[in-house]
């Protein structure tokens, strides 16, 4: 009885199938580094020469180019270094990125620390987002000067940021 009883354990153990229940699948894992998205200023901003007649108002540089003034400003015909701001972007061609301008006030300081005027409402000549098609992308930014009533004569200066970065 007790061979009978081996016998069919050993016959049952033989025949019967395993069961799996995991299984394993292999994967590849990849990275690609691309250029990092550069900026450079390649012209200053220039509103030029603005008159003040006593009632202050505003310039308007446009990012494509020209300027007009409101308020009680004149543009003399003698009118100065008259760009927008220029930029060259380079980076991984084909690929889109988006331009950060000042959001707030920018201040232009005169001769003295009280001699202020602010530029505000920078606008970009890029009509959305930009792209690099070839890699390189140049685009250019205006803004609005806000001249002050009787602002003090003298040339002002001040800077400000632009950030680009890939979408």
């Amino acid at each position: 009885m007790k061979k009978i009883t081996l016998l069919a354990i050993l016959a049952i153990a033989a025949f019967s199938n395993n069961a799996n229940a995991q299984s394993t699948a292999s994967a590849t894992a990849a990275a690609t580094i691309v250029t990092p998205i550069a900026i450079s200023n390649t012209a200053p901003m220039s509103f030029g020469n603005v008159a003040v007649t006593g009632t202050g108002g505003t310039v308007v540089l446009l990012a494509g180019g020209g300027r007009n003034s409101t308020g009680g400003l004149t543009l003399p015909t003698t009118k100065g270094k008259v760009t927008a701001a220029s930029f060259n972007v380079t980076g991984t061609a084909e690929y889109a990125y988006y331009v950060k301008l000042p959001t707030g006030p920018v201040e232009l300081t005169g001769t003295s620390d009280s001699d202020k005027m602010g530029v505000t409402d920078f606008t970009s000549s890029l009509l959305g987002d930009g792209n690099l098609k070839d890699g390189t992308q140049t685009f250019t930014v205006g803004a609005t000067l806000n001249v002050k009533d009787n602002q003090v004569a003298g040339a002002y200066t001040g800077s400000f940021n632009v950030t680009v970065n890939y979408n």
